[in-house]
């Protein structure tokens, strides 16, 4: 890379934490963000793809860790707050990737898909910016980036709770936006189309449903975890700067059709 590259897009030595980095976008983000430099913790709550995750940007050469966590556990993610705090300080980035995707029928939603989907989906980004993007706010530089759903904007596939506490987490990073970007906390949000990955699985075991949203999008397919690479490194850079309470659409045309 060079000088003026890594100026504009080096994360060498920041810290990100990624929820959900396991799996999925979030995997991919870690892995991006890792490779421009940072070094990453992710928070997941399944401890066997948490270690595959390490040793693959372990092999790569990323510095990384894990704290396993279930999200939608307030005590165990103020646990996992504070052991990340300790192991590895306080970081610079943080992206929340981690989803809860109960999607039955509005009629068949229960209270317990409610409260668990809004407590991994919302009130957790909402907890780890609390304590982390103030603590960025008083040093003068932070990253948050999270990441939302076209559910967010429009319903369909049963969004209920889902749509709900992706809606919400439109509005956080608003929030946080107003409250930390004169410090130099530039918060924005990260839409997906139709993209595969384990939390997507149901929908891509349908050929006639894929290829429907397929069709929908303008690059004529869906989206795949690597397309959100790029966008995780310039949101989490110092590319960004002037960037802050915005949700960039990754659909590859989905959203504009």
């Amino acid at each position: 890379m060079s000088a003026y590259l890594s100026e504009l897009f080096g994360l060498a030595g920041r810290t990100a934490v990624v929820t959900g980095g396991s799996s999925g976008i979030g995997r991919a983000m870690a892995g991006a963000l890792g490779r421009a430099g940072a070094r990453i913790v992710l928070v997941a709550r399944r401890p066997e793809p948490l270690a595959e995750t390490i040793g693959e940007l372990t092999a790569d050469g990323v510095e990384a860790g894990a704290v396993p966590a279930d999200l939608a556990d307030r005590a165990a993610l103020a646990a996992a707050i504070d052991t990340i705090v300790t192991r590895y300080g306080e970081p610079d980035i943080l992206v929340n990737a981690a989803a809860v995707n109960r999607r039955p029928p509005m009629d068949a939603l229960t209270d317990d898909d409610w409260d668990v989907t809004l407590a991994a989906n919302l009130t957790a980004p909402f907890q780890l910016g609390q304590r982390f993007g103030s603590a960025m706010a008083a040093r003068g530089w932070g990253r948050i980036i999270n990441v939302v759903s076209q559910q967010a904007f429009r319903a369909y596939g049963n969004s209920g709770a889902y749509g709900v506490s992706k809606a919400g987490l439109v509005a956080l990073t608003r929030s946080q936006a107003e409250a930390w970007s004169a410090r130099g906390v530039c918060c924005n949000a990260v839409a997906p189309g139709v993209v595969h990955t384990p939390l997507t699985e149901p929908v891509f075991a349908d050929p006639e449903k894929v290829a429907a949203h397929a069709r929908r999008t303008m690059i004529g397919r869906n989206g795949v975890p690597s397309d959100f690479a790029g966008c995780a490194v310039y949101l989490a850079s110092a590319a960004s700067a002037a960037v802050t309470g915005q949700t960039l659409f990754v659909d590859g045309g989905y959203s504009s059709t």
